[in-house]
């Protein structure tokens, strides 16, 4: 006969009982199992049909069912087993009815009673914990009452969050609800209420210990691991690596970069440093590749597109490495192994004319023009070549760029910007002041020369007439005449103001007869105070104690529609100007850019004197070492080095992509001559085709291919090693309640 039992609430489910069937006239007990199972079962054809009229609510969480299942046939039990055990496990599966899942029959089998170590190979757990238990589900545990003894009436109430034992004797018993992964049980009246809690025999209460998962963290915070975090790295470095491959290589396209707000502005360019810093990204994995981008940038100038690529192909075969159940740390063994082979290849392959004066130019002008290739002034690359090599010869190996002053001005086109000895200043010259010194000698000040009007902070004055006002400025006045007379004592015929200075203090410095510029910008003020030989001064008290800058002419020059001030002469010889002319401000500033970065290039050339071969050329020569080393490897430390060098071959294939070329051909071919010994082979993007880099004059420098290998290597490597990303909660805003 069935077993009786008290209606639930609708929200735990459909309360149903089985009482047909095979099984219809065996011992049945009460259990509670997740609706997802029996749906399951449904759905197969295997569970029991649902109570007419009874009706799931899905938006009420996980739903519970209350059945009535067949106890196992016979009621046999074990030998040695005590009165009211459950019986064992094989005993239990083997009752059920076959058309039941083995999933299905495993969790009504453990719910029976304690599984046995045989079923489960583990310890058996308390009774109280049972597969919906551990599941963070509450479930009705049997006594004894489920293999023949009379149940307890239960009262009618039932609350998800606590959970249902039983005590020895059948008494039913109601936990309290957990805390910290606990519950202290508590008895529970005849009437259905809850006494108060009493020890057992022992002085201790029964504890049972939850499973559910802890959250360690503030609310708020977010937590990925393992293969998410991993995955979650792998996609926004990629992401990052297919935004500018587009960029490299001699044929490669420009990105317009819009920024939004009240100062919106437009940007043309193809500088991977310059894209990277522009865009906002929140991939922890993405915000690695922009910094080493930019340290790319800060440290050799170029190759801050070449460094992101290589980082990004990395990291996409170590995701099919790590998908074929290889270790990251294997992984990042063959790496460092196939890094020190690439590095000595490379340095293998260096020429060095550092020695010869004329091939160490001709050199430069390689290198130069193999930069600018691939910027907005490849169609003037002779011309901005020429430009480039002059200003970084001027410097005579001090590798000093602030000595080389870039101006930008609206106007002609670009063949027209010039090289210019000297320096230039973008402002303008004080009215009714001399337009042209020589022999100069010039003060540079950081001083405010702006207090011929009334600035009495922090107090208030009171008159009863405009002739104490009156009183007041000629009192300002004085102190300003003071203050230029103490300036002009140093011997000066030139003042060059960082801020404003007012018409007073000029029309006193146009009576001496000294030329007075105001408002130079920080830039503008340091590197005259270099070129110069000057220093800038903020206290005139002791003239003695001031250095003067001086330069032999001081004039005042059209530029286009433009006047500038013209000082030639200068103490640091040098110092030199580079004027850029463009149709619109976007071509200026991408002209500038492309220029910075083979200045750059340029100026580590003069330190090492090294060159290497581009064109690809490089990266087969390294990926064909590589593949060499580990053909000799043993392990799976091979496979993450073949991964290395299927890395590097990546880069001529984006160049030929880029160009529009059969680039597997073309890698094939190249491969192919590096195998056969041809150490300058690499691609000719004009021609479409193999050629010799040494006769095409395409060479970069060493120090840029040995930066972009090592960063990209040494990035990789950090975001490989991640299983874990935790995101900190927010930092709450806290109201001020102060008074304003």
């Amino acid at each position: 006969m069935a077993t009786p039992t008290a209606q639930r609430p609708s929200h735990l489910g459909e309360f149903y009982s089985q009482t047909s069937g095979p099984h219809a006239k065996s011992p049945t007990f009460p259990f509670l199992v997740p609706s997802g199972c029996l749906q399951r079962e449904r759905s197969a054809g295997r569970g029991p049909a649902p109570a007419a009229g009874r009706a799931a609510f899905p938006n009420r969480g996980t739903p519970l069912k209350r059945c009535a299942l067949p106890s196992p046939k016979g009621g046999a039990r074990t030998s040695g087993a005590p009165a009211g055990a459950p019986p064992p496990a094989s005993e239990r599966l083997a009752s059920f009815p076959a058309s039941f899942s083995s999933g299905l029959r495993r969790e009504l089998a453990l719910a029976q009673g304690p599984p046995s170590s045989a079923v489960l190979g583990r310890p058996p757990p308390s009774a109280a914990s049972s597969v919906s238990q551990r599941r963070g589900l509450p479930v009705s545990v049997p006594g004894p009452a489920a293999h023949g003894a009379a149940p307890e009436p239960r009262g009618s109430e039932f609350t998800p969050s606590e959970e249902i034992s039983s005590a020895p004797g059948g008494s039913a018993r109601r936990a309290s609800p957990s805390l910290w992964g606990r519950s202290l049980e508590r008895p529970e009246g005849e009437d259905g209420s809850e006494a108060a809690a009493s020890p057992r025999p022992g002085g201790r209460c029964r504890a049972s210990l939850s499973l559910a998962p802890v959250n360690i963290f503030k609310a708020g915070a977010d937590e990925e691991r393992a293969e998410t975090a991993r995955l979650s790295s792998f996609v926004g470095a990629i992401a990052i690596g297919d935004l500018v491959k587009s960029t490299l290589g001699p044929k490669g396209m420009d990105k317009i970069l819009l920024s939004s707000g009240r100062d919106a502005s437009l940007m043309v360019t193809n500088d991977g440093a310059t894209i990277l810093k522009n865009i906002g990204v929140d991939n922890p994995a993405a915000k690695v590749l922009v910094d080493m981008s930019r340290v790319q940038d800060d440290e050799v100038g170029d190759g801050t597109t070449s460094v992101t690529v290589l980082a990004a192909e990395l990291l996409r075969e170590a995701e099919s490495l790590i998908a074929k159940k290889i270790h990251p740390q294997t992984i990042i063994a063959g790496w460092r192994e196939a890094t020190k082979a690439a590095r000595q290849a490379l340095l293998n392959s260096a020429v060095d004319h550092g020695s010869d004066e004329v091939k160490f130019r001709q050199d430069l002008m390689n290198i130069a023009g193999t930069t600018l290739s691939s910027k907005l002034l490849t169609h003037h690359k002779d011309h901005f070549t020429k430009l480039a090599v002059e200003a970084v010869l001027r410097l005579k190996g001090s590798g000093n760029l602030e000595a080389i002053h870039v101006i930008k001005k609206l106007g002609g086109s670009l063949a027209d910007s010039y090289l210019d000895e000297g320096f230039l200043l973008d402002k303008k010259i004080g009215v009714n002041q001399p337009k042209r010194i020589e022999n100069a000698k010039i003060l540079i000040a950081n001083t405010g020369m702006d207090t011929d009007k009334i600035k009495i902070f922090g107090s208030r004055v009171r008159v009863d007439s405009t002739a104490k006002v009156a009183e007041i400025e000629h009192a300002e006045k004085e102190k300003m005449k003071e203050k230029v007379e103490r300036i002009l004592k140093h011997g000066i015929n030139c003042f060059i103001n960082r801020q404003l200075i007012y018409n007073y203090p000029e029309q006193l410095f146009g009576a001496a007869g000294v030329m007075a510029i105001e408002h130079a910008d920080f830039a503008g003020v340091e590197r005259l105070a270099l070129v110069t030989g000057g220093e800038i001064a903020s206290t005139f008290d002791h003239p003695e104690l001031v250095k003067l800058g001086s330069c032999k002419l001081i004039e005042e020059v059209m530029i286009g529609e433009d006047k500038l001030i013209h000082f030639s002469g200068v103490a640091l010889g040098e110092a030199c100007t580079i004027v850029l002319r463009g149709a619109t401000q976007q071509i200026l500033d991408e002209a500038e850019r492309s220029l910075h970065d083979a200045l750059c290039v340029l100026s580590q050339t003069v330190k090492d004197s090294r060159t290497v071969y581009g064109g690809g050329c490089s990266e087969m020569l390294m990926a064909h070492a590589v593949t060499q080393l580990a053909s000799r490897t043993p392990g799976k430390e091979a496979v993450a080095m073949e991964s290395y060098a299927r890395a590097l071959r990546m880069l001529p294939t984006i160049i030929a992509d880029n160009a529009g070329y059969d680039s597997a051909d073309l890698v094939a071919q190249l491969r192919a001559a590096h195998s056969e010994g041809n150490t300058t082979a690499g691609l000719d993007m004009k021609e479409g085709t193999i050629g010799d880099m040494a006769m095409l004059g395409i060479t970069e420098s060493f120090q840029v291919k040995r930066q972009v290998l090592l960063s990209a290597a040494e990035a990789a490597e950090v975001i490989l090693r991640v299983d874990n990303i935790i995101r900190a909660a927010p930092r709450k805003r806290v109201p001020d309640h102060l008074p304003c």
